[in-house]
């Protein structure tokens, strides 16, 4: 399993509420099943589909700059 922790960075109200809207219509469009989704910044991803959420990252960090991206790969995760 793979582990993504992304943060979006903003300098506006205006920034943040167009480039949010534009990411998290981007994602959506990757149509990933909805328990891939930990919580509104973290993906629990299949190593299947690592390349199409890595491609994904790429491609919106080279077109807007303002993510943080973590990639970590894990065999276990334990909710406490």
């Amino acid at each position: 399993m793979i582990l993504y922790f992304y943060d979006l960075v903003f300098k506006t109200k205006k920034d943040f509420n167009r480039k949010k809207r534009r990411f998290y219509y981007r994602l959506n469009k990757l149509n990933l099943p909805k328990n891939y989704w930990l919580n509104k910044s973290v993906l629990l991803i299949p190593d299947k589909d690592e390349y199409v959420v890595d491609q994904f990252f790429k491609e919106y960090k080279k077109s807007e700059r303002e993510i943080k991206i973590y990639k970590i790969f894990t065999t276990s995760i334990e909710e406490i």
